[in-house]
């Protein structure tokens, strides 16, 4: 027999798995992984967490708002209109 070349041998292999099956790998759309120092991977996990959390907290509030069924209304006891109410009287 003949000496194969790799270069050969790999896209026989290739053309190979063509013919027997239609699955395809997806497309790198993303850079490969790449090594994190530990520091590096720490801060990230802490930075996720709180990004978490917050997140979390605004879903709460949200929610509790919702089953209560509260509005905030804006409260100015400046206004000559809510004082109107009040009348003051002299006993005397």
């Amino acid at each position: 027999g003949s000496a194969v070349t790799t270069e050969e041998r790999r896209l026989r292999d290739k053309k190979h798995l063509n013919d027997v099956t239609a699955a395809r790998q997806p497309p790198l759309h993303h850079s490969p992984a790449k090594l994190l120092s530990i520091d590096e991977s720490i801060a990230i996990q802490v930075q996720q967490k709180e990004a978490y959390e917050a997140m979390q907290a605004k879903l709460a509030a949200q929610k509790l708002a919702e089953r209560l069924n509260t509005k905030m209304l804006r409260f100015e006891p400046e206004e000559e209109a809510s004082m109107q109410y009040r009348e003051v009287r002299d006993e005397d």
